[in-house]
């Protein structure tokens, strides 16, 4: 098992992002939270320690975090909230920190690609 230098925060949407994605098509199923919530995203962040290093590290982050949560329901950003600012974070995506980080895959190493990459690639 190895040890990694990195924490970790567990983002799942709340109530005011589903109604959102559900403002994008009336005609389809409306989503619960519960549904939506089956699947988190994990964020490796750089090491934090407390909870004033988790609130630095967001207020860095935050607005890449939302634009890809957002981007995963919504590619158009036309239909985006207009202001995407720490309140709207806050309003639509918990967070969940993990301060210490494990890889227990022993045969094969981390590897890293740019999201910017693979969008180029399809």
């Amino acid at each position: 098992m190895k040890m990694l230098n990195r924490s970790a925060i567990t983002v799942k949407l709340t109530q005011a992002f589903v109604d959102w994605i559900n403002e994008l098509d009336e005609d389809s199923d409306q989503l619960t939270l519960a549904e939506v919530n089956e699947e988190a995203t994990v964020y490796l962040i750089p090491e934090i320690e407390d909870e004033d290093q988790l609130n630095e590290m967001l207020e860095e982050f935050y607005l890449n975090i939302l634009e890809n949560e957002l981007k995963s329901w919504e590619e158009d950003e036309s239909l985006w909230p207009t202001t995407l600012d720490m309140a709207l974070f806050q309003a639509f995506l918990q967070i969940d920190p993990s301060v210490m980080v494990f890889d227990l895959d022993f045969q094969n190493s981390l590897q890293a690609a740019s999201m910017d990459d693979l969008e180029e690639a399809l």
